[in-house]
């Protein structure tokens, strides 16, 4: 089903939504059947609109309406009662006096003649644990939460969150290929899922939880590793949380990393798994 979006509905649907931040977007035609999902996207590495775009694809012809946002302030009881899935996709900083960027541009920072006159950059956290508390009720009350991607970097600054999530982040070579490993390939997400190779940050994570719901394995087959972690890493998992769900899968800096097409499948499996479709 293509995806297209009237512009009288977008414009109804930013009307409702503009005084929570958010933006929805659905298929035509498709029938939501009520369910929703509360996509937080984007962060100073991670630039929403090229997330919005894939995740746009993803969430094609499932039968869920999606609200996206980039305004972590407004994630509460209240707002995520809304919702059957919570998808994340961002890091845990924010960076309240900003920063000079653009990221991909060091050179130019360096290059200033009033390089002194700038502050470094620091970063605070911005997730609250009364935050961390509602996404830890909203998953054990029996709804599915997606951590994607740098998202394992939110675990660092709240216990609650790390627990609900089932891990936290270490670091990340820079890009540079590597293959994902279907190591469950009995579960319900991974079936029909095969191994695949992606040019991505190959994120190292701390993992907390039994051993037995990892699903997917990195490695880089040319031998390189990062720090002394080797050239293997855990790179995806998903488990039951109370009477929700909770993957994680950790390929995701670039769309086109996001739109390999083994990978591709398996976040549509993942997204029928937490709705508990599958």
């Amino acid at each position: 089903m293509p995806f297209s979006v009237s512009r009288r509905s977008l414009l109804r649907g930013t009307a409702a939504l503009s005084g929570a931040g958010l933006l929805r977007l659905a298929a035509r035609g498709q029938n939501s059947n009520g369910r929703r999902a509360l996509a937080l996207i984007g962060d100073r590495y991670h630039n929403a609109d090229y997330i919005q775009v894939a995740l746009n694809k993803m969430f094609e012809g499932q039968g869920v309406t999606v609200d996206y946002t980039i305004d972590y302030r407004r994630l509460s009881r209240s707002l995520l009662s809304n919702y059957q899935l919570f998808l994340c996709l961002r890091d845990g900083m924010i960076w309240p006096n900003g920063y000079l960027g653009p990221d991909a541009y060091t050179s130019y920072e360096q290059g200033l003649e009033n390089r002194e006159d700038f502050p470094e950059a620091k970063s605070q956290n911005w997730l609250t644990e009364e935050q961390a508390g509602a996404i830890k009720e909203f998953v054990t009350a029996g709804n599915g939460f997606y951590s994607v991607h740098n998202n394992s970097h939110v675990s660092l600054s709240s216990p609650t969150y790390r627990d609900v999530m089932g891990g936290a982040y270490i670091g990340h070579p820079p890009l540079r290929p590597f293959k994902v490993h279907v190591v469950n390939q009995s579960h319900p997400i991974t079936q029909g899922i095969t191994d695949f190779v992606v040019n991505d940050e190959q994120h190292y994570v701390h993992y907390d939880k039994d051993r037995k719901y990892i699903l997917l394995e990195a490695e880089n087959l040319d031998g390189l590793t990062y720090e002394k972690l080797g050239a293997k890493s855990i790179a995806g998992w998903a488990y039951d949380y109370g009477r929700g769900r909770v993957v994680f899968t950790s390929p995701g800096h670039t769309i086109h990393a996001l739109w390999v097409p083994e990978y591709f499948k398996l976040q549509r499996r993942a997204v029928q798994w937490l709705l508990k479709e599958i």
